[in-house]
């Protein structure tokens, strides 16, 4: 029997992938979702990041959520700033995941400004169920 799912988290989702997982638009937080057989491999780039201000979680089977958020220091000897143009930001992004993943399983590395989320499949056991015909 299918799934059911919170058509509130699917209007999300669809928000999601049309802006690009946030207020700041298409193509602002991108993301590459491989399919390798037994694993998805998802790649986010977050430079300027540290790994502690990361947080991954698994919301459901067939849903990761990435948000990152990053304060900057001012410069405390600054009488004032000529150009001032960083700033702290919070960035978001679910990614819908066509199959169900083995939430106890999954990993993630960053590395250079690049986050890796390793996600196994689920899989069917190699065990037949006989169903008994009445």
């Amino acid at each position: 029997m299918a799934k059911r799912t919170d058509p509130f988290e699917d209007i999300e989702e669809m928000l999601d992938m049309l802006t690009g997982g946030f207020e700041g638009g298409a193509g602002a937080l991108p993301v590459d979702v491989a399919d390798t057989g037994d694993v998805f491999v998802v790649v986010i780039d977050l430079p300027g990041y540290d790994r502690d201000d990361i947080q991954v979680t698994l919301p459901d089977e067939t849903t990761l959520s990435v948000a990152a958020e990053r304060e900057i220091e001012p410069v405390e000897e600054a009488n004032r700033y000529v150009t001032r143009e960083r700033s702290g930001r919070s960035v978001s992004r679910r990614v819908g995941l066509p199959e169900p993943v083995e939430e106890t399983e999954t990993s993630a590395t960053y590395e250079g400004g690049v986050l890796t989320v390793t996600l196994p499949k689920q899989t069917r056991g190699d065990d037949e169920t006989e169903i008994p015909v009445e």
